[in-house]
């Protein structure tokens, strides 16, 4: 029998944690394969642990990775997958707005072949605000890194052992998961799912993070800030190379005028600005670069519960 196993990063969940397993067990026991809950938490200071290894005691298809500190989204993600053992992975959050009703939907639609099956949302059902920060955040990165990342993405998603194992060989530092996953290519396919409100508490993904996330995608993703930097390059450079020639024409034939410090000043503040500009994009760069040379694990364990 297939083993399905369940990926399910958290951090600050006490309020959601109970409600997520009084739902999602029976969903698991009526489908015709073994499971597991694999639960990482990212550091969390309430009583989210607690809960989880309460639960553990008296179930040992539900496992816990602790986090030494919040080490983020990305790296739990990514520990899920190394420890879970299933032949089919699906990962989704604790907050319930992608509805456990919807696991036998994702085992239907990855048993017709696929490798990887996303789960596409309806309707995002959330404040006005929170949609609109999405829609910068997903409408910035199909813009700037060429992933093709569907459109509505939700969280939850299943996908099979070998994809896993492709996943896994994916060992940088400065890791965006949706970019991996689109990377990794594959089959896939994908499917809608219904959404609701989330369960409780508020959502630690907020606009900050979602805008650094993209950030930290184009540039993992794309050489586009480098060609941004250097076409604006050439064009400040030619647009230098015209006022200077207007001047010398206007002074020779048409102007006689004196050439004040403020014009002076004012040129070499914006030449100033944008050679810093420049240096700022190929510093990220670097810095990325030096990240990954390191070669540090990209997470911290500190215990490990029915594993």
């Amino acid at each position: 029998m297939k083993k399905l196993s369940l990926v399910v990063p958290v951090y600050y969940e006490e309020e959601c944690i109970l409600q997520y397993l009084k739902e999602t067990i029976p969903v698991l026991n009526d489908l015709d394969l073994e499971w597991e809950i694999v639960f990482v938490d990212d550091g969390s200071k309430d009583k989210t642990v607690e809960l989880i290894k309460g639960e553990a005691r008296n179930e040992n298809r539900i496992k816990l990775i602790e986090f030494s500190y919040n080490q983020g989204k990305q790296a739990a993600v990514s520990a899920c997958i190394r420890y879970a053992k299933g032949d089919y992975l699906l990962y989704m959050d604790p907050d319930l707005q992608d509805p456990p009703d919807e696991i036998p939907n994702f085992i239907n639609e990855i048993e017709k072949g696929y490798d990887l099956v996303f789960g596409v949302r309806k309707e995002k059902v959330d404040s006005m605000i929170n949609k609109l920060y999405s829609k910068v955040f997903w409408g910035t990165l199909n813009k700037f890194t060429g992933l093709e990342i569907p459109k509505g993405l939700a969280v939850m998603r299943i996908f099979n052992r070998k994809f896993a194992d492709k996943f896994l060989e994916y060992s940088e530092q400065n890791r965006f998961i949706e970019g991996i996953f689109v990377h990794i290519g594959m089959n896939r396919s994908q499917i809608e799912v219904s959404q609701r409100k989330r369960f409780a508490g508020k959502s630690k993904f907020n606009f900050k993070r979602k805008m650094q996330l993209a950030f930290d995608a184009i540039f993992d993703f794309s050489e586009l800030p480098l060609k941004l930097a250097v076409k604006l390059g050439m064009f400040f450079s030619l647009m230098g190379f015209v006022a200077l020639l207007l001047l010398v024409i206007l002074k020779l034939f048409f102007i006689d005028f004196e050439l004040g410090w403020p014009s002076l000043i004012s040129v070499i503040v914006l030449g100033f600005g944008v050679q810093l500009f420049f240096i700022g994009i190929a510093a990220i760069y670097i810095g990325k670069i030096y990240k990954e040379s390191k070669r540090r694990p990209l997470y911290s364990i500190k215990n490990l519960t029915n594993l």
